[in-house]
């Protein structure tokens, strides 16, 4: 983004102010990452109020602020814009900002593999177009349009994550955005808390459709059947189902593990055998929306097989992390829910990587009432035939504890509520071994300490 302060007063509905002509290059609502020609937002909260930081962002050299209509001691000596909301001002600027670019925007949702997906979307365009993409996790109210703002006026794709914890979420990003093409990875568990049912969250990611272009596409997880009454009311040609189903436009056949990822099989859409350098039949799957965009993009699929091959993935899903003694991590504790837990589960299962299999499970959280089936259905999931040792953390995966007391040997099963350092001690004891470690739990319980603390351990 380059506007004049006063191009952003008109987006805005509001006269120019002093110091109207001052060069704005970029959005910051944070002084510790500003920079120089920002234009500073900042909001005013319970605990701590932005506007007391305005000096500073200007001393770091944002090119002007906004300032809360109401807060006393607005600077008359820097360019400033006083408006009624600093959020709902953001929110405006990003709206109109979005109407003057000829990007393709797309949009993506879901209960599990958003980022991942979102990595594989843009790393199958970028080795054909101009490409950018949501950086960590600025995927909500204020990310979004934070996002948005920060694209190159040249962008030809913009991959945009979307989520949200309740109903409404999805549907006010999406009309923000007007992606021309949106995906559903699947439906889990994850909000269960909010939403009150899987159904309840099948509703509230098909909000993403509400701000579809006309002439735009959903992809969908075909193999979900909570999405069918949502994609219903789309024309046929716009909803484009992806999966293992026969009913799929577009069908995972097969996924293999190899040394440098996975490699899968499809038909439909598009035919024949693609690798991806990440592990997991269920990231072959995200890699299905991959393929189908980059087709709609006008790519072959020689230029989609040739470009999955070098996508760089976000840490912490199915990153595999070479330990001590010949040990192999498979690092996928950035987030967990009852989906994705039993995914990385059944991969590790069916792995042939090392011959000894240790899984370390974390708490799963937002489960509302589903908690503690949730964390009892996995006991379903874990057998000592395909499993050598299981670890659990955290105080919900007691429940899971007690069912699998007596089917595992007692020492091949460890709980600890809150210290670490009865797992860490196990796992250090089976390093000899050279096994394959699967770390998996809610992003709170921050499990990759593991594999630090086990590396300092030696």
């Amino acid at each position: 983004m380059k506007r004049t302060l006063n191009e952003i007063a008109d987006w805005l509905g509001l006269p120019h102010p002093t110091g109207g002509t001052a060069a704005v290059t970029g959005v910051s609502i944070d002084t510790r990452t500003l920079n120089k020609g920002d234009l500073f937002i900042p909001f005013k909260g319970d605990q701590a109020d932005g506007h007391r930081f305005v000096r500073q962002a200007f001393d770091k050299g944002a090119a002007a602020t906004l300032w809360q209509k109401g807060v006393p001691g607005a600077p008359e000596d820097v360019p400033v814009l006083i408006v009624e909301d600093p959020e709902q001002a953001l929110q405006q600027m990003a709206r109109r900002y979005r109407g003057e670019l000829d990007a393709v925007i797309i949009g993506i949702t879901g209960s599990n593999g958003k980022t991942s997906t979102k990595d594989l979307v843009a790393g199958t365009l970028s080795p054909y177009f101009r490409v950018r993409k949501t950086e960590g996790n600025y995927n909500n109210q204020l990310g979004l349009p934070l996002t948005i703002l920060s694209l190159p006026e040249d962008t030809e794709y913009a991959v945009l994550e979307m989520g949200m914890s309740g109903f409404g979420e999805i549907s006010f990003l999406s009309a923000l955005a007007r992606p021309k093409y949106a995906v559903i990875t699947n439906i889990g568990e994850a909000h269960m808390q909010d939403l009150g049912s899987r159904e309840g969250i099948a509703k509230a990611k098909s909000e993403i459709t509400d701000g579809l272009q006309p002439d735009g596409k959903l992809f969908y997880d075909g193999d979900e059947p909570l999405l069918g009454p949502h994609v219903e009311t789309l024309p046929e040609s716009a909803a484009v189902p992806f999966g293992e189903g026969e009913t799929c436009s577009l069908r995972l056949l097969s996924a293999e593990p190899s040394e440098a990822g996975s490699i899968f099989r499809t038909t439909g859409l598009a035919e024949g055998e693609f690798m991806i350098p990440v592990l997991g039949a269920h990231q072959a799957k995200n890699a299905l929306a991959a393929i189908l965009i980059g087709r709609e993009a006008g790519l072959t699929d020689d230029q989609i097989r040739e470009a999955l091959k070098s996508v760089e993935l976000t840490g912490m899903r199915m990153q595999t992390v070479e330990g001590p003694n010949g040990s192999l991590f498979i690092n996928d504790a950035y987030n967990a829910a009852p989906t994705s837990v039993r995914a990385a589960l059944g991969f590790v299962r069916s792995s042939a990587l090392r011959n000894e299999k240790w899984v370390v499970l974390g708490d799963m959280l937002e489960l509302g009432a589903l908690e503690v089936p949730a964390h009892e259905g996995l006991a379903e999931e874990l057998d000592p035939a395909d499993f050598d040792g299981v670890c659990l953390y955290g105080p919900r995966m007691a429940h899971l504890f007690r069912k699998l007391e007596g089917k595992f040997p007692a020492d091949r099963l460890v709980w600890s509520g809150e210290d670490l350092s009865p797992i860490t001690g196990k796992l250090q004891s089976r390093l000899g071994h050279a096994p394959l470690i699967l770390l998996k739990g809610s992003r709170g319980m921050a499990l990759e300490r593991i594999i630090g603390e086990l590396a300092d351990t030696l």
